[in-house]
């Protein structure tokens, strides 16, 4: 019989990318972080929108932990959103983070992201739709989200297909303008749609979250999960550009009413309290930046988002009861995944996978490697990797320009 899940987890592993299931497959390690993220899950369907920030070392598996995550969202019924930031996704351009969020937005048992399909439920005369319209008019910022929903759902039962898909385009990030909705709105109910907050994706793009966050509820499902990898690279903007990805930073950690049963996580590099908070003077930085008396509270909203990065939940290395478990659910792994019984002793797979060094992602290599050569060979193999030295190759052997030059003439 084929394994061919087990295969690809071993291969997920050996090439160190990031897996959904290796995330479900290897939960037993680091209990209390995965318990304290339970709880704060159960929080989030329970209504309650909150932040969180966990910081670790190259290796040590938060994006692992992301993934395993992402399954126990999954389970309890939440849509999961997985991005990482960068330069394609700064955080201090919210409109931008919300096209990436949208495009890698999973539902409940879906392996692809999408929720395009969550639109057909909108009907006229639905409860959803009924609540949505009040949502949009009640509880957000600008006006123009109250009319494209409503623009939608009568394109839907006028059966346009082109404006339609326009509007769903909008919502997942690619932002129609205020005159070409104006003008599908007024073709559907003869009215003028008139904004007393225009919209503006620089100013506004939180409205097009928190409509997602309600329309998910209305949905059925138990709430919204909004992992975040990679957040040190925001060390990498500019001195302004990055008081600014702090400030969007905190409509996470510190959501409003309108943000409705959302959790949200960022996992951040050890080091970035060091290199980036006090390297690049951040605090001193949003205090100049943002002066008191022009900018009244957001340089204490900055400041508690620094505060939150360097009181962040620190992954500690795995213990050496987590980690054998982790090894030895690795070997039965492979051993599935080809077919064979591996003739090597539990302890002697735990001595091998420390020449990886201490970290988890390393030692997990070094643990597939022996694996591998044992399959392969029947024995492990003599590696040995370094410099050649003096004994290896003595000066005689080496061939002299004028040799080679004879060599090649004869």
């Amino acid at each position: 019989m084929e394994h061919f899940e087990e295969r690809r987890i071993i291969e997920a592993l050996r090439s160190g990318i990031p897996s959904r299931a290796v995330g479900r497959v290897f939960t037993e390690a680091r209990a209390a972080i995965q318990q304290k993220i339970a709880d704060a899950l159960l929080e989030t369907a329970e209504g309650r929108s909150q932040g969180m920030v966990i910081s670790g070392k190259y290796g040590e598996g938060k994006t692992h932990l992301l993934q395993t995550v992402f399954n126990m969202a999954m389970e309890q019924n939440m849509v999961v959103s997985l991005i990482s930031l960068g330069k394609e996704t700064p955080m201090d351009k919210l409109s931008l983070v919300y096209q990436r969020v949208m495009a890698n937005t999973y539902l409940p048992g879906r392996q692809q992201p999408g929720i395009s399909s969550l639109y057909n439920a909108l009907t006229q005369g639905s409860p959803a739709f009924s609540d949505l319209q009040l949502f949009t008019l009640k509880e957000l910022e600008s006006d123009k989200l109250y009319f494209l929903i409503r623009s939608l759902v009568g394109l839907m039962a006028a059966e346009e297909a082109e404006s339609r898909f326009l509007l769903e385009a909008d919502l997942e990030g690619d932002y129609v303008s205020n005159a070409e909705l104006k003008r599908i709105y007024k073709r559907l109910y003869n009215q003028t749609a008139k904004y007393e907050h225009p919209f503006s994706k620089t100013k506004h793009a939180q409205d097009y979250f928190a409509l997602m966050s309600e329309l998910f509820l209305q949905m059925g499902y138990s709430g919204w999960v909004i992992l975040f990898d990679e957040a040190e690279l925001i060390g990498r903007l500019g001195k302004k550009t990055r008081q600014n990805a702090y400030r969007q930073i905190a409509r996470f950690l510190y959501p409003e009413e309108n943000f409705r049963s959302v959790f949200s996580l960022f996992v951040v590099s050890a080091s970035f309290e060091e290199d980036v908070i006090e390297g690049k003077h951040d605090y001193e930085n949003a205090e100049l930046i943002f002066p008191e008396e022009i900018a009244p509270g957001v340089c204490q909203t900055i400041r508690a988002v620094l505060k939150d990065i360097e009181g962040a939940y620190q992954l500690q290395p795995l213990t050496k009861a987590e980690m054998a478990e982790v090894l030895l659910k690795v070997k039965s792994y492979h051993e599935l995944a080809y077919g064979w019984k591996a003739s090597i002793s539990d302890e002697a797979l735990i001595r091998a996978s420390e020449a990886g060094g201490y970290l988890l992602r390393t030692r997990l290599r070094s643990a597939i490697e022996t694996l591998d050569q044992l399959y392969q060979y029947g024995s492990e193999a003599s590696l040995r990797i370094g410099a050649l030295t003096q004994e290896d190759l003595s000066e005689e052997d080496i061939p002299s320009l004028e040799g080679l030059m004879e060599g090649e003439d004869s």
